[in-house]
C-alpha cells in the first residue's frame, strides 16, 4: 500500500532540515502552511536532530490518543512507545539514530501501541556526514487496512455467488435449446429466450455494480454535467417501475418549491433514484413517497425517499451505507448489499450528502442533497 513516502513530496516533509535550538513547533510552522499537515489522512511524527517532537498531527492524535501540545518537545520514542509482536521496545530495536548512515527509510510493519496495531513506515533526513537531522514516521490504522482486505474478500465471495445462479441458468437454456431446439414449440422457446434474456442483464447489471465501486473507491468517477429536472427524472423512474409491473398507486411523488438550474450527471442521477425507490420498494409492503424540494441550506435540491416497511434498527444506521450491508431480511429479498453504497458514492460525487433516519409513520427515510453544481466547461 502506497505510504507518505511513496508520494510526491510535500513542502519540506522531507526535504528541509530543522534546527537544534528553535522551541519545539516553531521549526514545524516553518515547514508547512497552518493546518497543512491536519489535513493529511495518515497520523504523522516528526522529530528533530535531537530526537525532539516538531510535528505532531491530527491523525497522530486520534491514532494515538495523545494531543499534540503534550507530544511537542518530547522526545519521539517516549511519546510512540511502540512494541513488535514479540514484545520488544522497537526503537531499540532499530536505533535509528545509531547504526548505518546509509538508511534512507524504513519498510511498513506492523507493530503496537498499547495494545492497538499500528502500521508504521519511517523515513529519514540526513546531513553532513550522515547524521539524521530528521526523523519522519507515517501511522496507518492497521483495522481499517484489514477491513479493507476484509471488504475484498468479501467482494469475490459475492460476485462469485451472484453469477453463478444467473450463468447456471443462461448455460442451461443454451444447452437445452441447442441440444433439442425442434422439440420446442415457439412459446416454450419464447420463455426460455426470455429467462437467457433477464438473466444476461442481471449479470450486466452485476458488473456495472463492481465497475461503480472500483470508480467509487479509485476516485475515477466521470462527470457528466447537464441541465437536469429533477421532478422529471423521478417521474421516468416511477414510471420504469409502473412498465416492469408495480402498481401505479404504489407510489406518491411530491415536487415541492421551485428549483434552481440543476447541473447534475443525468445517469448517475437516475441511478440514484432508481436504486433508492427499488430498495423502498424491496423493503416495503406498503407507499413508497418521493418528495423533490429546494435544498433550505444552500442553494440546490433535496431529495427524500419513505418506504413503510421495517425501518431500519437504530445499531444499524452507521452501517447502511457500506458495503454488503443488507437490511432486515435482506437475504431473502436478494441483492448484493452494494445499491446503497454506490449510491453514496455517486451523491458525494456531486458534491452531495445523503442520510437515512427512521421515517415519520415508521420505514426508512433516506434523504439526499445535491448542489445546483456547473456545466463541466465552467466548473
Amino acid at each position: 500500500m502506497e505510504s507518505l513516502f511513496d508520494r510526491p513530496r510535500s513542502t519540506g516533509v522531507l526535504e528541509a532540515a530543522v534546527g537544534g535550538e528553535e522551541p519545539p513547533g516553531v521549526a514545524a510552522r516553518a515547514l508547512f502552511e497552518p493546518g497543512q499537515v491536519d489535513d493529511l489522512p495518515d497520523g504523522l511524527l516528526v522529530a528533530d536532530r535531537d530526537a525532539r517532537v516538531v510535528v505532531f498531527n491530527a491523525a497522530a492524535e486520534r491514532m494515538t490518543g495523545i494531543a499534540a501540545a503534550a507530544a511537542l518537545g518530547r522526545d519521539f520514542r517516549d511519546v510512540l512507545p511502540l512494541h513488535d509482536a514479540e514484545g520488544r521496545d522497537w526503537w531499540k530495536c532499530l536505533a535509528p539514530y545509531d547504526g548505518l548512515a546509509t538508511r534512507t527509510r524504513q519498510p511498513e510493519r506492523s507493530l503496537f501501541l498499547a495494545g492497538t496495531e499500528l502500521l508504521v513506515t519511517a523515513g529519514y533526513r540526513r546531513g553532513e556526514g550522515g547524521r539524521v537531522e530528521r526523523f519522519t514516521v507515517c501511522l496507518r490504522d492497521a483495522q481499517h487496512r484489514a477491513r479493507q482486505e476484509r471488504d475484498r474478500a468479501d467482494l469475490v465471495s459475492t460476485v462469485a455467488h451472484e453469477l453463478r445462479s444467473p450463468l447456471t441458468s443462461v448455460k442451461g437454456f443454451t444447452a437445452t435449446l441447442l441440444a433439442k431446439w425442434h422439440r420446442f414449440n415457439d412459446d416454450q422457446k419464447r420463455v426460455m429466450l426470455e429467462t437467457v434474456n433477464a438473466d444476461a442483464d442481471r449479470v450486466t447489471r452485476l458488473i456495472t455494480e463492481l465497475l461503480d465501486v472500483s470508480r467509487i473507491e479509485a476516485g475515477r468517477l466521470e462527470m457528466r454535467r447537464q441541465v437536469v429536472d429533477l421532478p422529471e427524472e423521478v417521474r421516468k423512474v416511477i414510471a420504469g417501475r409502473v412498465a416492469a409491473g408495480d402498481a401505479a398507486d404504489r407510489f406518491r411523488f411530491e415536487a415541492r418549491g421551485e428549483l434552481p438550474e440543476m447541473w447534475l450527471d443525468p445517469d448517475k442521477m437516475d441511478q440514484i433514484l432508481g436504486n433508492l425507490v427499488e430498495n423502498a420498494v424491496r423493503h416495503g409492503a406498503g407507499t413508497v413517497t418521493i418528495v423533490v424540494e429546494p435544498d433550505a441550506h444552500k442553494e440546490g435540491a433535496a431529495v427524500s425517499v419513505r418506504d413503510e416497511g421495517e425501518g431500519i434498527p437504530p445499531e444499524a444506521v452507521q452501517r447502511v451505507f457500506r458495503q454488503f450491508w443488507r437490511g432486515p431480511g435482506g437475504n431473502r429479498r436478494g441483492g448484493t448489499g452494494l445499491g446503497l453504497y454506490i449510491v453514496k458514492g455517486l451523491v458525494e460525487a456531486h458534491g452531495g450528502a445523503i442520510t437515512v433516519r427512521r421515517a415519520p409513520g415508521g420505514g426508512a427515510e433516506f434523504r439526499f442533497t445535491v448542489p445546483a453544481g456547473a456545466p463541466d466547461h465552467a466548473s
